[in-house]
């Protein structure tokens, strides 16, 4: 059901929204409105009294001949009747008994297309009106508008032409933003008034279903501000029961917080001309008159109305032409951005910061590029961006742009206190392109102070401020803002990402071949031999193939002593693989010079510290007697050893373990334990036993439950009942057993 305004209700903009103004069953009483069923009247307005001569009761019931006569009844029926859109023909010249002309306006109203509605207005002017004729009065503005070569040149154009063929005191061209909020971007008015040139409006001026109307009714003129309504008698219509929907009609009565609103800014006329894009509303031409009613004949409004279409397709056009123009700039910026990153002599983030169009693509003042491990800035960028990373990544959404950070992240806006704005691209793992703008505090000059409806709610029943009675200039700063991100700079951003991302696809390939083949080669090619004893070993790379910072080794120590090790390096691909490599070898070299797993933990650990700082790994080192079965070892925030016993049985060693390499405090803690003979002992590391939504402790059961028992000999089922195939991670295990 229709919203509607109770007759006690109060005029202010708290009820504006829900007015139906489409719906205000009365007229302005300039002309004559007859509702028609068949060749009845069925409606009519009260202005049939003072401008046909007749009362009411001789229009209602009526035959339209009886009201109009003969000849004019003939003319409407056939303008009604002839093929097509009735309102495109419209005006239709006729002449009433008394022979004065007027100008007869047809439509169907909305749901009810066996209604007419005929509008009577007299007809002034040159008639009848032709497509001649009416571009005979707008063909110099046409001509001045095609030597317009800027929105700001048409702009300028438009109100000056139609100020000149209306006669308005005041024309302006106004622009509404994505809010609805409006700005007058061009004016021409008489010299004695006061310039509305710049100021902004707030959306409230014109609310949601005012919009609406405009849409569907291009013009709408208001001749005298203070009319006096002339109602729609009866008030339903006989047909439909239903309140006659006037959205198409030219002498709808206007909204009262729109009268009261106009007669604030000290308008006694007003008349407006939609201007669309693609059907919706982009702005309006608004005409004010201050020096009494002013109505302009039909015939001009038609030509204003025409030159109001024509400027839409211009304004169209002009939009079209500067996308095409700097789309044809970010597409070559683009294609360098592109070839840059293809670029594998450098690193991603490096290739893409040195082009300067990275910045100039999105018109930022700086940007944070992170990619492979690797994070390089241009222009005015934070030296610490882990914050807006972290924040960007947490979004979950491949692009996010905001234009005021304080707003959307206060506590990212704190760690970066020079941006205001934000676009990001995010790639993957923490990968990601940041570009950021500075703060524009800009002044907003409002028509009057937008926020006074708040200040009357303040302020109680004894203050009215709805519609706003102040139209004087009123300054607003804004500060935490940076400059909008356009949607052709998110459209740009989308595909330099899906470059990026294959780039990085690429590159990790690339990356993932080389980190393969020096991890395999940092592998033992094969295993000492001792007399009694057997060692088995396993690398398993992460699902996909990818390669992780899993290592193992075994060698023959120059005491004679047997020397196992397993470690785990953070990260994945190539530089995983290559510290991997380094500590490896570091750690046989300190084994050969001292075979103590203490005294080589603890020279890993300090190389690790000196050498690789921020790298960290986790280590468990351990030196068997192969004649005793005593085996000293050395946890460094490794997991635990699993004993494998005499019977069978399998169980966890009881120690305490060390900090990782690369953390260490002090010299670590060695543990002991000795090996039966048919037992043994198993290194491995946490890729085999963490399972995707399964606790550790339960990993770990799961493995002690796999070397449990018969069945426990053959180490490649072993691990397939064990790990998880989907796992990212890399697993290797190493068994040693004494025969």
């Amino acid at each position: 059901m229709e919203p509607t305004l109770a007759p006690d209700d109060p005029v202010d903009l708290d009820n504006c929204a829900r007015e139906p103004i489409h719906v205000p069953g009365s007229i302005q009483p300039r002309g004559v409105l007859l509702v028609l069923h068949g060749d009845v009247v069925v409606q009519a307005t009260g202005t049939v009294a003072a401008l046909l001569g007749r009362p009411l009761d001789a229009v209602l019931g009526h035959p339209l001949a009886d009201v109009v006569g003969e000849h004019a009844a003939a003319v409407v029926t056939a303008h009604a009747a002839a093929p097509g859109d009735v309102q495109e023909r419209n005006p239709a010249l006729v002449h009433l008994p008394d022979g004065q002309p007027w100008d007869a306006i047809l439509h169907h109203p909305p749901g009810a297309e066996d209604l007419l509605v005929l509008e009577l207005e007299p007809a002034e002017g040159a008639r009848p009106l032709s497509h001649t004729g009416t571009y005979h009065q707008v063909r110099g503005s046409l001509a001045e508008l095609n030597r317009a070569h800027s929105l700001r040149d048409l702009y300028e154009v438009v109100a000056g032409e139609v100020r000149r063929l209306t006669g308005f005191d005041r024309v302006m061209v106004y622009r509404f933003d994505a809010d609805h909020n409006g700005e007058v971007v061009a004016e021409a008015r008489r010299e004695d008034l006061n310039a509305f040139l710049g100021l902004h409006y707030p959306a409230t001026d014109i609310p949601a279903q005012a919009r609406a109307l405009y849409e569907k009714n291009w013009i709408r003129l208001i001749s005298d501000i203070g009319y006096t309504p002339s109602p729609l008698v009866p008030t339903l219509n006989p047909v439909t029961g239903a309140p006659l929907d006037l959205t198409h009609a030219a002498l709808r009565s206007v909204s009262p917080i729109h009268v009261e609103y106009l007669q604030n800014m000290g308008v006694t006329a007003s008349m407006s001309i939609s201007l669309l894009e693609d059907g919706r509303l982009w702005g309006l031409i608004a005409c004010h008159h201050y020096s009494g009613t002013h109505a302009p004949p039909y015939e001009v409004r038609v030509a204003a109305e025409f030159l109001g279409s024509v400027l839409s397709l211009r304004l169209i056009a002009q939009v079209e032409e500067d996308r095409l123009a700097a789309a044809h700039r970010v597409a070559r910026d683009l294609a360098g951005l592109v070839a840059a990153t293809r670029d594998e002599h450098l690193p991603l983030a490096e290739a893409l910061v040195r082009r300067p169009t990275l910045l100039s693509i999105m018109e930022a003042d700086g940007v944070v590029v992170r990619a492979q491990g690797r994070t390089a800035t241009a222009g005015d960028a934070p030296a610490d961006a882990d914050a807006l990373l972290r924040w960007a990544a947490g979004t979950g959404e491949e692009i996010v742009a905001t234009d005021s950070l304080r707003r959307d992240a206060p506590l990212v806006a704190a760690a970066v206190p020079d941006a205001a704005g934000v676009l990001a691209l995010n790639l993957a793992e923490g990968d990601a392109v940041v570009w950021l703008r500075r703060e524009v505090a800009r002044s907003v000059d409002w028509g009057g102070d937008p926020h006074n409806k708040a200040i009357a709610l303040r302020e109680g029943d004894s203050v009215r401020l709805s519609p706003r009675k102040s139209f004087d200039r009123w300054r607003e700063t804004v500060r935490g803002e940076s400059l909008p991100w356009s949607e052709e700079e998110l459209d740009t951003a989308a595909v330099l990402r899906r470059h990026a991302v294959e780039a990085l696809y690429l590159r990790g390939l690339a990356d993932s071949r080389a980190a393969e083949i020096l991890h395999r080669s940092s592998l033992p090619t094969s295993l000492p031999e001792a007399p009694g004893w057997s060692i088995e070993a396993r690398y398993t790379p992460g699902d996909g193939g990818r390669v992780g910072g899993d290592w193992y080794d075994a060698l023959c120590l120059p005491d004679g002593r047997l020397a196992i090790a397993v470690g785990d390096v953070a990260g994945h691909g190539m530089a995983a693989a290559s510290t991997m490599g380094q500590l490896r070898n570091a750690l046989r070299a300190l084994l050969v010079r001292d075979s103590s797993p203490g005294a080589a933990t603890s020279g890993l650990d300090a190389l690790a510290k000196w050498t690789m700082s921020g790298e960290m790994a986790t280590l468990l080192v351990a030196v068997i007697d192969t004649v005793t079965g005593r085996m000293e070892y050395v946890r460094a925030g490794h997991l635990r050893p699993l004993v494998l016993d005499a019977d069978g049985s399998a169980g966890w060693h009881t120690d305490v373990g060390t900090l990782p390499i690369g953390y260490g405090r002090g010299a670590p803690v060695t543990g002991v334990l000795d090996i039966p003979a048919g037992g043994g002992v198993v290194l491995f590391t946490d890729g085999l036993v963490e399972r995707r939504g399964t606790p550790l402790p339960d990993g770990l059961e799961q493995l002690r439950a796999a070397f449990s028992g018969p069945g426990a000999g053959d180490l490649d089922a072993l691990i397939a009942c064990v790990r998880d195939p989907r796992s990212d991670d890399d697993a290797t295990a190493v068994v040693v057993r004494r025969h």
